[in-house]
């Protein structure tokens, strides 16, 4: 689906847990007619309790509930849970379960994070039904309203009816429930200009190419949040150029706080060049933070994906970019909090770091690049 720019929206920014989980309850617990969700992480525990108990309730009260759920990110939902949702009328599917037959094929994942209430509001991000999102992971999503949201639907159904979901049931035609965008376009918005830009592993990298081109065109700011920074060299040559023009590059990224440790040392074996070129380098200290979001200028984007190469290349992804100059402002804002509760990289203590260091950097490095020859 091509990703177009739709005027008359809503978006709203809820950082943190405290904001868009009560938002997100509050709208599941609304729905009337349907509820399309799509999530990567989704893990039994007291938050996949709390968000079963949601969905049951609203399947009891006549809400058609479909949900789509990744092969490895689900793995530690219990057959318990799974049968909880079945039984209580939930529609639900896993995205390219695990099979030992295609090693390859394991390596393309849905990573999208999506909640859909009665085609008339979204919700993205780069949440997921995991405890860990509640208290100890920082993260941001976004409400969305008007056009753009039947965008969203038709990405959910792109998903919802792909042979790799199906597993062998009859295709829906899902996509034919939805209607048309300027059908949803509600005067009730001026001024919000966004749309729904997606990634489809190797095979389209719309939020690759976009990202890229912003950073080519960037004037003034550039500020990027991801948690994963194993960027492409194509992305770290632009992020280069870019501060060499002049414009203000910020990597706002996790520090010590990390699911993934060794992605972190993978990603630190470019600060060294990123920072002799101007790239400014912040490591995020209260907590893991897992949010992926992106200001250029006016320009914002926001959702799933990550700066590395599973994510720019491999992963179904899915991003809001919005261009207003109010929305961009405040999630300007939003950075220099996040700045002031990080630890900044100084480029000559980074060149004086110990050779332990080092090593790490090197050794999680290379086994990186090995594992992205795989596909």
């Amino acid at each position: 689906m091509q990703a177009t720019w739709r005027e008359g929206n809503r978006f709203e920014l809820l950082p943190e847990g405290k904001r868009f989980w009560p938002a997100m309850r509050e709208a599941i617990e609304t729905a009337r007619r349907f509820l399309w969700i799509e999530l990567y992480l989704m893990e039994s525990g007291a938050l996949a309790d709390r968000f079963i108990g949601l969905l049951q309730a609203a399947a009891a009260r006549g809400v058609e509930v479909k949900l789509v759920l990744d092969g490895l990110g689900s793995l530690a939902l219990s057959r318990h849970d799974r049968q909880r949702l079945r039984a209580a009328g939930v529609e639900l599917r896993f995205f390219n379960p695990l099979a030992v037959t295609r090693l390859g094929g394991n390596l393309m994942r849905d990573h999208r994070k999506l909640v859909i209430v009665d085609g008339e509001l979204a919700f993205t991000g780069g949440f997921g039904i995991v405890d860990e999102f509640i208290d100890a992971w920082y993260e941001v999503a976004v409400r969305i309203r008007g056009p753009v949201v039947a965008d969203w639907m038709r990405l959910f159904a792109d998903v919802w009816d792909s042979p790799l979901t199906r597993h062998g049931r009859r295709r829906s035609r899902l996509a034919r429930q939805i209607s048309p965008a300027s059908a949803l376009a509600p005067a009730a918005y001026p001024g919000m200009r966004g749309r729904a830009i997606s990634g489809r592993g190797h095979r389209y990298q719309a939020i690759r190419l976009s990202l890229q081109g912003r950073v080519s065109t960037a004037r003034e700011r550039l500020w990027l949040c991801t948690p994963y920074f194993v960027p492409t060299f194509s992305l770290r040559l632009a992020l280069a150029r870019a501060a060499r023009r002049g414009v203000d590059v910020r990597l706002l990224l996790a520090g010590g706080h990390h699911d993934h440790p060794g992605v972190r040392y993978a990603g630190q074996r470019f600060y060294g060049r990123l920072l002799k070129a101007g790239v400014k380098i912040y490591e995020f200290q209260p907590n893991f933070i897992h949010a992926k979001f992106s200001v250029a200028d006016d320009w914002v984007s926001l959702g799933s994906c990550n700066f590395d190469h599973w994510s720019l290349q491999w992963n179904l992804e899915a991003n809001q970019e919005i261009e207003h100059t109010g929305f961009a402002n405040d999630v300007a804002e939003l950075f220099e909090r996040n700045f002031a509760a990080s630890r900044r990289i100084d480029a000559e203590a980074w060149a004086k770091r110990p050779w332990w260091q080092r090593i790490r950097e090197w050794g999680f490095g290379t086994l990186n690049a090995w594992v992205t020859r795989l596909k």
